[in-house]
């Protein structure tokens, strides 16, 4: 499966538009995790918990995305995007959408 962020993929024609497609997943923080940020927080720099943790939701809503695009009998996915939401407090949504597509 291409996956693409563009609108167009480079040397191939897009011969049929099957529509969107879509995957999410809901994160919740973790206490051991949060203990271990919060001390990153007092001394600065990146906190690998969390951006581990992003990092597994983007794949998984990714993954799902795919997925739903090989149901339909998709070659590719073009105008991929990811959006993410807080949904209550220590939860976040990641969410990947694009359009399935048919190439020659």
């Amino acid at each position: 499966m291409i996956v693409v962020t563009t609108e167009t993929i480079h040397g191939r024609d897009i011969i049929d538009t099957l529509g969107l497609v879509r995957g999410n997943t809901i994160r919740a923080r973790h206490v051991g995790r949060d203990i271990v940020a919060g001390l990153k927080t007092l001394v600065g720099g990146e906190i690998h918990e969390y951006a581990k943790l992003m990092g597994e939701a983007r794949e998984q809503a990714l993954d799902r995305m795919v997925d739903e695009a090989r149901d339909l009998g998709a070659d590719a996915i073009v105008n991929v995007r990811f959006s993410t939401s807080v949904i209550i407090g220590g939860a976040a949504e990641m969410l990947a959408y694009g359009t399935a597509v048919k190439i020659s």
